[in-house]
């Protein structure tokens, strides 16, 4: 309880984007991609783990440091494309992917200021300070991760924090 900004910020991204694999455990791939709210079919564990990935590739990648945006789905002209990706996608190689673009992720967070500004010009929101940005994905991260309870709940009957 005691650190300093960055981190107690990089552990507490860390804490949710391991809350994520955590409340994936023990769910067969079927159920992974099966839809349980009638009016978000898009809104399956699959579906959200793709979109998380590319979530922190937006941030980190894209606004951040100001890569090229089109290899992210989010981008495109398929609203929600990122979540409908998912299809097909074994839930295992979708929660490796989001854990080695967190990884990515870090790295990047750990080369820089707090400070320092995202450099994409094209979106307003990278003129946002790093800081922001994780506090941001830590948002984005946990409420998706209370998704998760609430999916894995209707799909099993689990659930639990831990």
């Amino acid at each position: 309880m005691v650190a300093d900004e960055r981190t107690q910020l990089i552990g507490w991204i860390d804490l949710q984007r391991a809350l994520v694999r955590f409340k994936c455990e023990g769910l067969s791939d079927e159920d992974a991609h099966r839809s349980v709210v009638p009016t978000s079919p898009l809104m399956t564990v699959a579906g959200v783990v793709s979109h998380l990935r590319w979530v922190e590739h937006c941030w980190f990648e894209v606004l951040f440091l100001n890569h090229p945006s089109d290899v992210n789905p989010q981008f495109g002209d398929v609203e929600d494309a990122d979540f409908l990706i998912a299809d097909g996608l074994p839930l295992a190689q979708l929660l490796d992917e989001f854990e080695r673009q967190c990884v990515i992720s870090n790295e990047i967070a750990a080369a820089a200021s707090l400070d320092t500004v995202g450099l994409n010009q094209d979106f307003g929101s990278a003129s946002a300070t790093l800081r922001w940005m994780l506090l941001h994905v830590l948002e984005e991260v946990g409420r998706h991760v209370g998704q998760l309870d609430i999916i894995r709940e209707l799909l099993d009957g689990e659930k639990s924090y831990y």
